[in-house]
C-alpha cells in the first residue's frame, strides 16, 4: 500500500490519507472546496466550489502520477439535489472519459459545503 500526502492539495481533516493505492487501483478521500494553501473555503456556489474539488482532485490523482482519464469510479456528494446540472457542468469539464459515478444528495458535507468528490482510479 501506498499513503498519498501532497501539500497540492488540501491536508486531511481528520485521521485520514488523501489518497491510498493498492492492487493497481487508487482510492481517493472525498475532496472538498478547501484551498491547500490556506485551508479556507473556496467559492459561494456549487460551481466555484465544484472548480476547486476538480482542482483538489486534480493534485491527488497527479501526485500519483494519474489524471481524469484514469478515473473508473466516481462518487459524489451534494448538500442539494436542486445543485445536480450545475455540477455536472464543472464535472463534465474534468471527467471527459465518463468513468462510472454514484451522486447523492447529504444532509451536511464538512464545513457545510456544496459538494464533495472522491474517485477511484486505475494505476498505470
Amino acid at each position: 500500500m501506498k499513503f498519498t500526502n501532497t501539500d497540492k492539495a488540501p491536508a486531511a481533516l481528520g485521521p485520514y490519507s488523501q489518497a491510498v493505492a493498492v492492487n493497481g487501483l487508487l482510492f481517493t478521500s472525498g475532496q472538498i472546496a478547501l484551498d491547500p494553501a490556506t485551508g479556507e473555503v473556496v467559492g459561494t456556489n456549487v460551481q466555484e466550489q465544484a472548480e476547486q474539488v476538480m482542482k483538489n482532485l486534480g493534485a491527488v490523482l497527479e501526485a500519483n502520477g494519474l489524471t481524469y482519464t484514469d478515473a473508473v469510479k466516481t462518487t459524489c456528494f451534494l448538500a442539494d439535489m436542486n445543485d445536480f446540472a450545475a455540477f455536472n457542468e464543472i464535472y463534465g469539464k474534468y471527467f471527459t472519459a465518463k468513468p462510472a459515478r454514484s451522486c447523492v444528495a447529504v444532509k451536511t458535507l464538512p464545513k457545510n459545503l456544496l459538494c464533495e468528490v472522491e474517485v477511484i482510479a486505475e494505476m498505470k
